[in-house]
């Protein structure tokens, strides 16, 4: 198992490396957010090939080959997640500019927490989208249309997910901004252990 986190730990930094050191270079500025969402485009590839590894890790300990189950989920998945991904960074980046310009909009306080609301909301429906892309292989709208019926049909994987949200933002509020690329091994794979009845239920009911 550390040998597999590890491994898909570094190859997920190597693949989305480009936009991460770009996103280094960029200032917190609000006027930088759309340039922050393109930076982070293949955040989303690397994401569902680490899901993809995760779940296809091989327990015999002779035969561990965690890097050729990850660049395989890369090559099946980068497509398909970035056709969910690329929208869904789209819409957080108009939520986060909103929000960081919210004085000027002039609208009452109350719509600033109702977006918030769904900006959170947005990012759970794509931790369900991301696993179900990185395992199945639907088309993006029929992919869309389940994550967010799982959103509510699966209460505690929803909570779950909102649950390593809230833990990751807290680390990084308090710790350091790498800390999510730091343990996002550990943290998918947590991720992918509250999707249990999500991954079921699509298997039984949804899939040949």
């Amino acid at each position: 198992m550390i040998h597999t986190l590890l491994t898909v730990e570094a190859l997920l930094l190597v693949a989305a490396s480009p936009g991460l050191a770009a996103l280094l270079l960029l200032g917190p500025a609000p006027a930088n957010l759309p340039l922050a969402a393109v930076c982070l485009l293949p955040l989303g590839p690397a994401t569902a090939a680490a899901l993809y590894a995760l779940d296809h890790r091989d327990r015999d300990l002779t035969d561990l080959h965690p890097a050729r189950s990850y660049w395989r989920g890369w090559r099946l998945n980068a497509v398909p997640a970035l056709k969910l991904w690329t929208p869904l960074l789209a819409w957080l980046t108009v939520i986060a500019f909103t929000l960081t310009h919210f004085t000027a909009t002039g609208l009452p306080g109350w719509w600033a927490v109702l977006l918030a609301a769904v900006g959170v909301g947005s990012l759970l429906w794509g931790a369900h989208a991301l696993v179900l892309t990185a395992l199945f292989a639907f088309r993006a709208r029929d992919t869309a249309r389940l994550a967010g019926y799982f959103l509510f049909r699966h209460g505690r994987a929803t909570l779950a997910a909102a649950s390593l949200l809230v833990l990751t933002a807290a680390g990084t509020a308090v710790l350091t901004e790498a800390l999510p690329a730091l343990l996002a091994a550990p943290l998918l794979l947590s991720l992918l252990h509250s999707s249990r009845p999500v991954i079921a239920e699509t298997q039984e009911d949804f899939t040949a």
